[in-house]
This record gives C-alpha cells, sequence and structure tokens, in this order.
C-alpha cells in the first residue's frame, strides 16, 4: 500500500510538543567536521596512488600519516565518496595431505621458512618476463622480486647467494615440485648451505599458501596494472612496489603495519648466517629454467 504523507496546519512548538522532541534538534543541520575536507582529499589521493586497496589499509596509511580518525569513519567517507568497495570473499578450506604445507610446518620466528615460486607476464612486444619471489612467511616482507626473460640454474643460486648474504640463511625453503626447484644444481647447493627444502605435495598449490598469496597481490597490484615495455622497465617497476609492498603497504595479517615495521618490531636477533658455498656442481652444464 502506498504511504501518502500528509502535511498538518499546526505550529512547529504543537508538533514538538506533542511528538516531546527539542526544537532546537527539530531545526539542527549537520555541519562539516573541521579539515574534513583535507582528510577525503588526502583519501583520495590515496586511492589513486593504490586503486586495489580497501577502504581498511586506507584506514591504516591515513593513520600512519597521523590523522586521529577510526576505521569506522573512513568506511562513511568511502561510502559517500562513492569509492569501490571490495566484495567479500568466502575463504575455502583444502587442508592437503603433505608434511610439508603451510598448515603441518609453519614459520614460527622470522627467516624460519622462507617461501619461494615463480609467476609469468610479458612485455609489449610479446616477449616472455618471469619473475623470481622469496618471501619470509613469518614477516611477509619480499625478500627478492627478481625479473628476467628465463632464469638458469645459476641465475637462481646467485640470487639466493646475495639474499643469504644480507640476510643470512633460513631453515627451510618451501616451493612446489617443479623443474625450477628440483633441479639438482640448486638442490646441491642448498645441501651445501645446510637449508631444507619443504617440497608440498604435487598438485597441492594451497599448501604454499604464502607465496599463492603474495602472487595474487603481485598479479593484482604490479602485473594486471602496468604495461611494460621492456625488460629494464620490468625491473625498475618490479623494485619500486617491493619497497612499497615492505615498508608502506598495510598487511591485514600483521595488524595493519607493513612487513618491514613488524620484523624491526621483533625482538631479537635473526637466525645466523652458515658458510656459503662457493663450488658449483663438477661436470654439469647449465640448466635453463624456462
Amino acid at each position: 500500500m502506498k504511504h501518502v504523507q500528509k502535511q498538518l496546519e499546526v505550529s512547529e512548538r504543537r508538533a514538538c510538543g506533542v511528538m516531546d522532541q527539542s526544537r532546537s534538534s527539530q531545526r539542527y543541520q549537520t555541519r562539516p567536521r573541521e579539515a574534513e575536507g583535507e582528510l577525503v582529499g588526502r583519501m583520495l589521493e590515496l586511492v589513486k596512488n593504490h586503486p586495489r586497496y580497501g577502504y581498511r589499509r586506507i584506514w591504516a596509511l591515513l593513520r600512519d600519516e597521523g590523522f586521529q580518525i577510526n576505521r569506522k569513519r573512513v568506511y562513511r567517507l568511502w561510502r559517500r565518496e562513492g569509492l569501490k568497495v571490495p566484495a567479500k570473499r568466502h575463504k575455502k578450506r583444502r587442508l592437503g595431505t603433505s608434511e610439508n604445507g603451510i598448515m603441518r610446518h609453519r614459520a614460527t620466528h622470522k627467516d624460519h621458512v622462507w617461501s619461494w615460486d615463480f609467476v609469468h607476464d610479458r612485455t609489449e612486444d610479446g616477449r616472455a618476463l618471469k619473475w623470481l619471489s622469496i618471501v619470509d612467511e613469518y614477516t611477509r616482507e619480499c625478500l627478492a622480486l627478481e625479473v628476467r626473460r628465463s632464469f638458469t640454474s645459476i641465475d637462481v643460486i646467485e640470487v639466493l647467494k646475495e639474499l643469504f648474504l644480507v640476510r643470512g640463511t633460513p631453515g627451510h625453503i618451501r616451493s612446489d615440485n617443479g623443474p625450477e626447484f628440483i633441479a639438482q644444481a640448486i638442490g646441491t647447493w642448498l645441501g651445501i648451505a645446510k637449508v631444507s627444502t619443504l617440497y608440498i605435495e604435487p598438485g597441492s598449490p594451497w599448501e604454499n599458501g604464502y607465496a599463492e598469496s603474495f602472487h595474487s597481490r603481485v598479479r593484482d597490484e604490479l602485473l594486471d596494472s602496468e604495461l611494460f615495455t621492456c625488460l629494464a622497465e620490468a625491473k625498475m617497476l618490479s623494485e619500486q612496489w617491493r619497497l612499497e609492498y615492505n615498508h608502506r603497504r598495510p598487511h591485514s595479517s600483521l595488524g595493519y603495519v607493513a612487513p618491514a615495521v613488524f620484523s624491526a618490531s621483533l625482538a631479537g636477533p635473526a637466525v645466523g648466517a652458515a658458510p656459503l658455498p662457493t663450488s658449483r656442481p663438477a661436470k654439469r652444464k647449465q640448466t635453463i629454467l624456462s
């Protein structure tokens, strides 16, 4: 039934008296808070610079910049400005059977378990690009995001060698069973460095969930957002994104602080570095990992 609004010929004083309502509240008009224009302007700038961030990460960035604001207010302004609200995602529980998966072999401290994997894209001329990512599962830091046309086993070893010298050796490295990770040259070198390899169950990518989650962020915020004209440009943009991810991007699982900030807050030294192997397996051809 359609509701018909009827206007009565009574005074405001009498109507407020019948409704037991203060006349001042009837006449009240909302006024914007002081500096709200500055807040909204900065929020829109952050959204423009990070179009794939939701309102929670934008709130965390505003908080880090000194704005005294709670998350509900950011959400209200977000909706008022007509910004995108990320769709709710329902998580699936798919526990694998491998003893090396993330559910059964969790990282308990910094540099305990690293995960590594490859992700692919192309330059504007159609030539292949391949990224090697290495992530600390405990701090969520992206330790390396190297991009090349292709990787050889020696290339991978050189990336690991440089990272071990700077960061120290981890206890374990988790990966799938791809040919890139079961190459004999890499396995031999990791064995000499006393780094244990955790190979997940074949066909169970969810058991390497940290790498999969990180690559979804790389794909969403970098690869699908940038058009790479050449390898040099891909290298530059990848390093810029890695630094932004580590030092500025709020991470939801870390209480909306950046991974590098969380890592710096941990008490105690990281796992000590073991002596690095200097020799390569004798009489072995260089393996192309395409």
